[in-house]
């Protein structure tokens, strides 16, 4: 997670919203075609490419996974509720529950829950047996609330507005 989110967006000009647009759709692109698709010569395409890295803008590029292919076809949202607020206690768990490899991602959310996990296993047992091995057996844990994903959608980071 993010320590701390830039104090103000950062400014992106018509190049900048190319090079992100065509590394969105596909982030294997060869630099010579995203020159070509973004109009520009292959160096500016690179020192662009790497400066929005350095800027920010462009966190990384990673690969994704087909989860049932690797056998975590059971998705679930699953709201945190924690006993305490200490801040070591919460600290020990913010440490300890993203880093599980079953975990895809995990929010600190407001409102009644205080952590909104998405995570991916192979069945609805294993679901049921990691909640109590990781969640409800946690002292900082107060209370757990477990949504099956029938299905999901991804969506994108969404259009770069000029």
């Amino acid at each position: 997670m993010p320590a701390s989110l830039p104090a103000a967006p950062v400014p992106l000009d018509a190049v900048d919203r190319s090079i992100i647009a065509e590394l969105l759709a596909d982030a294997r692109i060869s630099n010579a075609a995203l020159a070509q698709r973004a109009g520009i010569a292959p160096s500016t395409a690179l020192l662009r490419t790497r400066q929005l890295v350095e800027r920010g803008v462009i966190e990384g590029y990673h690969a994704e996974l087909s989860l049932p292919a690797i056998g975590r076809s059971v998705q679930a949202l699953i709201a945190v509720k924690l006993r305490v607020h200490d801040r070591d206690e919460i600290d020990r768990f913010t440490g300890k529950v993203p880093r599980l490899p079953e975990v895809l991602s995990m929010f600190h959310v407001s409102g009644g829950t205080d952590y909104l996990l998405h995570v991916a296993v192979a069945s609805t047992e294993a679901l049921r047996d990691w909640v109590l091995d990781h969640l409800a057996t946690d002292e900082a844990v107060g209370h757990t609330e477990t949504t099956l994903v029938f299905s999901h959608v991804k969506g994108q980071s969404g259009p770069l507005e000029g």
